[in-house]
């Protein structure tokens, strides 16, 4: 990845700089990392000392040092509200990337963050210990810290997420204005005039391209505005726009999910408030994961390969420069209900 214009990324601290700043071999630094015989503990000490100052940690990869392949990728993730562990989109994504990195024997080296402050000190500890050869940003906002930060620090990347946010680090992303607007007017095409979205969290770059994109749409249609509610991608968000939306004067009758889980919590309370779906209102969910099939009745979704969207990040070249922005065109299908 290029650098800012007329500076050069910073060196990373290597191994021989700890020991000159504590005063003594490579060997004796290797000893005392690795809890071996042969230093005293005062040396030992001093040896802890001089690598705090210097933010260096032994590399956990003895084969990334003396290659030059990418063996390890990280990938951090931000909590509070979206846990992976429960979210398909992510358990779907990460899969998609592990099975590239088994057929190249590599690894991938996630880490849940509460924020994007704590992700970049994660990336920087991970890029000056050695830990990673690449890394893969996710979740991008407009003008978002990391991407200076990692630029800063000459550490590869691959953006999963539109080029606008990138600022010139590679990036693989779906057409997800594209997706939005077909839900749009496939809902339309069904006689639906008043259709309203639940968003994802405000200040998300895919979640600001969704709703232009769906206020888009619904203006051409001829709708007025539409209606968003905020949410955090959580099923208790979820449930709580939907029954905040039948509530209003001009309830919608069809409701368009940024993710599953909102979607199947959005079923549930249309049960819970004798709304039959598709009869009294349409729901459409965003990914089509196995969530979408498990319901009852089934849920309408727009089709995205996820897994095949995390495989393609990995299909990038973490170590190389190349600035160009990928894409990759969602399937787009919404299964007729």
């Amino acid at each position: 990845m290029g650098s800012e214009a007329g500076t050069e990324p910073p060196r990373r601290v290597a191994i021989r700089d700890v020991a000159e700043r504590a005063g003594v071999s490579k060997g004796a630094v290797s000893l005392a990392f690795n809890d071996r015989p042969g230093v005293s503990r005062a040396t030992r000490d001093r040896i802890f000392a001089a690598a705090r100052e210097l933010g260096w940690s032994p590399h956990l990869s003895a084969r990334s040092l003396s290659t030059s392949r990418v063996d390890t990728v990280g990938l951090a993730i931000a909590l509070p509200a979206r846990t992976p562990g429960l979210e398909p989109w992510s358990m779907e994504f990460v899969s998609g990337i592990a099975s590239v990195l088994v057929e190249r024997s590599c690894s991938l080296l996630p880490r849940l963050v509460r924020d994007v402050r704590e992700e970049i000190a994660v990336q920087e500890a991970w890029w000056r210990g050695r830990q990673i050869g690449g890394s893969i940003l996710v979740d991008l906002r407009d003008g978002d810290p990391r991407v200076p930060a990692l630029r800063r620090l000459g550490l590869p990347a691959v953006v999963a997420g539109h080029p606008s946010l990138a600022d010139g680090f590679t990036s693989v992303w779906t057409d997800d204005a594209t997706a939005v607007t077909e839900a749009v007017r496939y809902l339309v095409a069904l006689g639906h005039r008043r259709i309203a979205r639940v968003d994802g969290a405000p200040g998300l770059g895919h979640t600001t391209i969704h709703e232009a994109a769906f206020g888009a749409a619904v203006r051409e249609s001829g709708l007025g505005e539409g209606r968003t509610v905020a949410t955090d991608f959580s099923g208790e968000e979820g449930a709580r726009a939907t029954r905040a939306l039948p509530a209003s004067v001009d309830r919608p009758t069809a409701i368009l999910y940024d993710n599953d889980i909102m979607a199947v919590a959005g079923l549930s309370v249309a049960a819970e408030m004798g709304l039959p779906v598709p009869a009294d209102v349409s729901l459409l969910a965003w990914d089509d994961s196995q969530l979408c099939q498990l319901t009852h009745p089934t849920l309408s979704a727009m089709s995205h390969d996820v897994f095949g969207h995390g495989a393609r990040v990995l299909l990038t070249d973490l170590r190389g420069v190349a600035a160009s922005a990928r894409a990759v065109t969602p399937v787009g299908r919404v299964p007729p209900r």
